[in-house]
């Protein structure tokens, strides 16, 4: 049995599968998912799991280099932009990118997954860029 605290199959498999500059999404329960972008979907029901908690597992598994979130985020101010603040202070996250939401939905399009949560608040979603450990 695995070490780490990802246990989901198709989300450890996809970030085994990671190469540097490949994108992956975690997105609110409303965010939409382009066709020919694989979803992975995590969401049981509202909050369930929340955006916080499932970046934090995929931080655990995933090296980033850079993220992006939808610049709205910084209007709502949903209580997971405190942590993500955190995050990005903590070199956790590499470098912050703002796009407009609209932006945000068409850069999903270049994703290898998107991770559906339970997340419930507006413009929870961030595009992970992956980096490399060397």
């Amino acid at each position: 049995m695995k070490k780490t605290p990802l246990l989901n199959i198709a989300l450890s498999r996809l970030i085994a599968s990671l190469g540097h500059g490949d994108i992956l999404v975690i997105g609110d329960a409303g965010l939409p998912v382009p066709p020919g972008v694989e979803l992975i979907d995590l969401a049981l029901t509202q909050g369930i799991p929340d955006f916080i908690s499932t970046l934090r597992i995929v931080l655990s598994e995933m090296q980033v280099e850079s993220h992006v979130l939808a610049e709205e985020i910084l209007l709502k101010q949903p209580p997971a932009l405190v942590e993500l603040n955190a995050l990005t202070e903590q070199a956790a996250l590499g470098e912050r990118r703002l796009l407009s939401h609209e932006q945000f939905k068409q850069l999903s399009r270049n994703a290898r997954a998107v991770v559906r949560t339970g997340e419930c608040q507006p413009y929870c979603n961030i595009a992970l860029v992956s980096g490399v450990t060397f």
